[in-house]
């Protein structure tokens, strides 16, 4: 069993299904969408037709391709017009039991050679295998929504998958232009796994007082983020997230990086989903989300603010720049009350920001005059300053390196390799930059100092570096 495969059947006429058709058909695929409610097809045929129409209207696709692709599509309602299909993707229902039946169908019409993919976002690829009487042709094939513009796959190999039919979906995947990266059937698999911390610690800094949401979520978007993490779970709807974080937190028996928070919980339970119902963690009575960032005071910004800004930028030496008496440097997990303890001098400590990005940067201090400098010396780099309360490893890099945390333990437990988890986040979750390049961006041993910083000063446990991030640091 090898090569591409070109005549496939999607089974599931919703937006998702939809959406891999119209991939697969676009990649020169022979293509049948197979529902048995008329309503749907009929929806799913004119929503993909209307969308290959924008293409050409945008001259993504010429008049003769886009009719080309139409002409590879067909809507059917019965199962045995799939009997020709040498790979069948299954896109309906969350529900283990409804998708075992269709299996068990899918069986009795299909050549024993056929390739039989299921679209789960959840449910263990191996269970759902176990009905089957060729379990070593169904494989995990995980598109993302939406399927037209997302560019990852996840390739699930389930315990009986045979490993020839999961590389032939990856080859497949990637002839369709994807970024196909193979994951083990664990919970979560790569994405729902290893980025839950972005939500859990927005919600965890919120609960605690650390910022407004709108300053949370303005300091992801200053890192790179598309989205700050509180808009995007209103986008997503709190109860869809919430109900991940719980599903992927039970299936480990809450051996995560991540705890589901009562904060989103108390979201879900006033109704407040977001966009969706008007009002989440932000009002869209208004159609608008948040409000404005507080303005910067004006400070005066003398010579020596500009060299500890050339300093800081530099970054070499010691971790803190001196100036005006106060000590300003790069979070090392440790709250800015604790560091000028230790080193008895008031202490301002800067949140994690790429080097050459532009906008607001947190920062969190000891006492009023690291406050007066650290406004300084940001206004000196042409950055926002926005305070935050002292909390340890402030927000983003919490944040993130929590993410890598997760990441450095899916890699350990062999779910995937660092160059395929980072891959997976970048097209997967619109992340600016993979987990472990976030690492190689602060520096591995120090992001296992900041890991433990957190967990000496939190006492939580869940932050303690994993085994395979201390052995690379």
């Amino acid at each position: 069993m090898s090569g591409v495969i070109d005549n496939i059947a999607v089974c599931g006429a919703g937006a998702m299904g939809s959406g891999i058709a119209q991939v697969a058909a676009q990649a020169g695929a022979t293509v049948k969408v197979f529902d048995v409610n008329a309503e749907a097809l009929a929806a799913s045929r004119k929503r993909t037709l209307a969308d290959l129409d924008k293409l050409v209207a945008r001259g993504k696709l010429s008049a003769e391709a886009g009719e080309a692709v139409a002409g590879r599509m067909a809507w059917v309602s019965s199962l045995d017009e799939l009997a020709g299909c040498d790979l069948v993707i299954e896109a309906i229902i969350e529900d283990a039991g409804i998708k075992g039946q269709l299996f068990e169908k899918l069986e009795a019409v299909l050549a024993d050679s056929a390739v039989i993919a299921t679209n789960t976002s959840s449910l263990p690829v191996s269970r759902l295998a176990r009905s089957l009487r060729h379990p070593g042709r169904f494989v995990g094939m995980h598109f993302f929504n939406p399927a037209t513009v997302m560019k990852l796959v996840e390739v699930i190999s389930g315990a009986a998958t045979d490993p020839a039919v999961a590389a032939r979906i990856v080859a497949t995947a990637k002839h369709w232009g994807k970024v196909a990266i193979p994951a083990a059937d664990v919970a979560g698999f790569i994405v729902n796994r290893v980025a839950r911390p972005f939500y859990g610690e927005a919600f965890a800094a919120l609960n605690e007082g650390a910022a407004e949401p709108v300053v949370i979520d303005a300091l992801f978007k200053s890192a790179g983020f598309r989205m700050g993490p509180l808009e995007l779970t209103d986008l997503i709807g709190q109860d869809v997230n919430f109900a991940v974080a719980r599903s992927v937190f039970d299936s480990y028996f809450g051996r995560t990086r991540f705890v589901p928070q009562t904060r989103q919980a108390a979201l879900v339970d006033a109704g407040w989903l977001g966009r969706k119902t008007g009002r989440g963690v932000y009002d869209y009575a208004d159609g608008a989300s948040g409000s404005a960032l507080p303005e910067a005071p004006a400070v005066a910004v003398t010579d020596a603010h500009r060299q500890a800004a050339e300093a800081l930028t530099a970054g070499q030496g010691d971790p803190f720049v001196r100036c005006d008496g106060v000590a300003i440097g790069l979070t090392r997990g440790r709250t800015a009350r604790s560091e000028a303890r230790a080193l008895g001098v008031p202490v301002a400590l800067l949140d994690w920001c790429p080097q050459d990005a532009q906008g607001a940067v947190g920062f969190a201090v000891s006492d009023e005059a690291a406050r007066e400098l650290a406004l300084a010396v940001l206004a000196a780099s042409q950055r926002q300053g926005l305070e935050l309360a002292d909390r340890p490893g402030l927000i983003v890099a919490r944040t993130l390196g929590q993410i890598a945390n997760s990441g450095a333990d899916a890699v350990l437990e062999q779910v995937a390799d660092e160059a395929g988890i980072d891959a997976a986040l970048r097209f997967g979750a619109n992340y600016p930059y993979g987990p472990f390049a976030f690492a190689d961006l602060f520096g591995r041993a120090g992001l296992v100092a900041l890991l433990d910083g957190i967990a000496d000063e939190t006492g939580e446990a869940l932050y303690r570096p994993s085994i395979y991030l201390r052995n690379t640091a």
